[in-house]
């Protein structure tokens, strides 16, 4: 790498949803000159379909930097680096071999390489992640590691609060190492583990396993049972037996979990006293039926 890309003052940034524009509100703040901001097309949503911008193109339209939608338009602006932070799109060799690229990662690499990683470490139990600042290689996350910030991952956080928290720290990490100048990466050590995109599947309540891992799916977000043969989605709960298993409602407790907030098919949110006021579940009435 030369002394240039070493010491990097001119960016392209490549981004897409909401954690991805913390990072580059931190770097023009830093004093980098962002060239251009490459995110997704504008998508149809609603009824209306009315296009919808990016998070980040929101972001960078607020901070007067110029938005592409392609790789390849970025790529000749005269940048010293492209700094990519959940971009959602794979960058293609050819792009590399013009302009070099970083990426922030939400893990502790090689551990969860792809989509979802903090997703994945709650599910799996982890008890510590982190977030890496590496090069933009060929293969899915397998670039060398130029520095990563280690956070122990609380038994109760949700998903949202943990990236939050991962995004906070790995934007202070990304403008310390470009300020300072990019150290030589090291190559990843270890065992890799792939992240996969969770899908609503990976979200309904299996009321066969033990409750310690139900827990880890509510606090991903959008957890859902069914009760009376409709959808009820279960935003918060208690672990009060991490062991306990089992689809019989007791109180306002199942199987372990004791249910906090939930959200009936059709209607908002509410606390599950407010539900079972409405409801009146019979005595000992089962969940996922």
């Amino acid at each position: 790498m030369s002394a240039e890309v070493r010491r990097p003052r001119r960016i392209v940034y490549f981004g897409t949803p909401d954690m991805a524009v913390p990072p580059l509100q931190a770097l023009v703040a830093a004093g980098f000159e962002v060239l251009a901001v490459v995110t997704r097309v504008d998508k149809r949503r609603g009824r209306g379909g009315d296009l919808l911008p990016s998070p980040v193109k929101r972001a960078a339209e607020a901070l007067g930097l110029p938005v592409l939608h392609a790789v390849d338009e970025a790529l000749h602006l005269g940048a010293d680096l492209g700094v990519v932070v959940a971009f959602g799109q794979i960058v293609k060799p050819h792009a590399l071999a013009v302009l070099p690229m970083v990426n922030l990662h939400f893990s502790l690499l090689p551990r969860w390489r792809g989509a979802a990683p903090v997703e994945r470490a709650i599910l799996a139990g982890d008890e510590v992640t982190g977030v890496c600042l590496m090069q933009v290689a060929e293969g899915l996350d397998t670039g060398d590691v130029y520095a990563c910030v280690e956070l122990p991952i609380d038994a109760d956080e949700t998903a949202a609060s943990l990236r939050a928290r991962l995004v906070e720290a790995g934007s202070t990490l990304l403008v310390e190492q470009l300020a300072a100048g990019l150290s030589k990466a090291r190559p990843q050590h270890g065992e890799a583990t792939y992240a996969a995109k969770v899908h609503p599947d990976d979200l309904r309540l299996d009321w066969s396993q033990p409750a310690a891992i139900r827990h880890r799916v509510v606090r991903l977000g959008g957890a859902h049972t069914t009760f009376r043969g409709r959808r009820l989605k279960v935003l918060a709960a208690e672990l009060v037996d991490p062991s306990g298993v089992g689809d019989t409602l007791v109180g306002d407790t199942v199987g372990g979990l004791r249910l906090e907030t939930v959200q009936p098919e059709s209607k908002g949110p509410m606390p599950f006293a407010a539900f079972a006021n409405g409801a009146r579940p019979a005595v000992d009435e089962r969940l996922g039926a």
